[in-house]
């Protein structure tokens, strides 16, 4: 019998089941994820601005600063809230309840 090709040690070939342990490895390995907490505040906040481009707020009329600042001042001197302005509100009140 002759033996030819041995020069030495052969370097040693990994098997197939090594191959599939790393790909089994791999794909067992989670990657993180991320993950948003909102708070109670916020989201009523979105609720909020939802709603109001619902209602188109936007299309009001201006404030009318002049107005306010007459009413401002009739209100700090006390001039503001008469007997008859009263009645009228409470009669429209009425008018609107019933």
């Amino acid at each position: 019998m002759q033996i030819n090709g041995i020069n030495g040690a052969q370097p040693v070939n990994p098997t197939s089941q090594v191959e599939s342990a790393k790909a089994t490895q791999a794909t067992s390995i989670t990657t993180p994820t991320d993950q948003v907490d909102i708070s109670a505040e916020a989201e009523l906040n979105s609720q909020t601005i939802e709603m109001i481009d619902q209602l188109q707020i936007q299309d009001l009329p201006e404030i009318r600063t002049d107005r306010v600042a007459q009413i401002r001042e009739a209100i700090e001197s006390g001039t503001y809230e008469t007997e008859e302005k009263l009645n009228v509100a409470i009669d429209r009140l009425l008018d609107e309840i019933g």
